[in-house]
């Protein structure tokens, strides 16, 4: 198990990560992780190592690009002193080229993608344990459809950032990819975007392989 004994574990993202989790922090008081694989993977990290007593923290924020994460990072993260720290980010700074293609300044570039995601890296690490990084995902098996053409190169840039500063990565869409192969996207998601427990329970299934290898 790579997160050690009475860590916090804080994890980020957009609305996938959000789920419904409660405000100001969303942790395991009052069902506060959510109803996503946040949840789901407390579960499997605490029934697995029940005398680690790690404290898993929800920070998602449904509609989160890079920007929005940035925006609020210094409360969210910095100021939690997380031990772990775990980010999913990029989904909407590829939906919204698609949903609101009549606004691009709202529009988040691949470089801004890039950038962003490491000044805050940079910003956490220096009191960071550890640090993982799970890749955006569109379910979309056919790669050459718009969408998940651009996912890709935005999937690509945050395998780079993770290789950069030596985050445990968490390749997702390969695993929706996997599961395709298999199953419907509809069947996993209506919008190809927002999960079921299907969906929630493949992530935290890749979460938790990543971090301890073994399910």
């Amino acid at each position: 198990m790579k997160i050690g004994k009475n860590s916090r574990f804080l994890i980020i993202g957009d609305s996938i990560t959000d789920a419904g989790r409660a405000r100001p922090v969303g942790n395991l008081l009052r069902e506060g992780l959510g109803n996503g694989y946040v949840n789901i993977l407390t579960g499997l990290i605490t029934t697995s190592y029940p005398d680690y007593s790690i404290e898993v923290i929800n920070m998602g924020t449904g509609g989160d690009t890079v920007r929005e994460l940035e925006a609020r990072w210094q409360a969210d993260v910095i100021k939690l002193k997380p031990d772990w720290l775990s980010i999913m980010i990029g989904i909407n700074d590829v939906w919204r080229h698609f949903s609101k293609p009549a606004e691009p300044e709202i529009h988040i570039s691949l470089s801004e993608y890039r950038e962003t995601l490491k000044r805050l890296i940079e910003r956490a690490k220096v009191s960071l344990k550890g640090l993982i990084l799970v890749s955006p995902y569109f379910i979309e098996p056919d790669r050459k459809e718009p969408m998940r053409a651009l996912m890709d190169k935005y999937t690509d840039a945050a395998e780079i950032i993770a290789e950069k500063y030596d985050a445990v990565w968490v390749d997702v869409q390969k695993a929706f990819d996997n599961l395709t192969g298999f199953i419907n996207p509809m069947y996993i998601a209506l919008d190809r975007i927002h999960p079921n427990i299907i969906g929630h329970t493949l992530i935290a299934k890749e979460i938790f392989k990543a971090i301890d290898g073994i399910i």
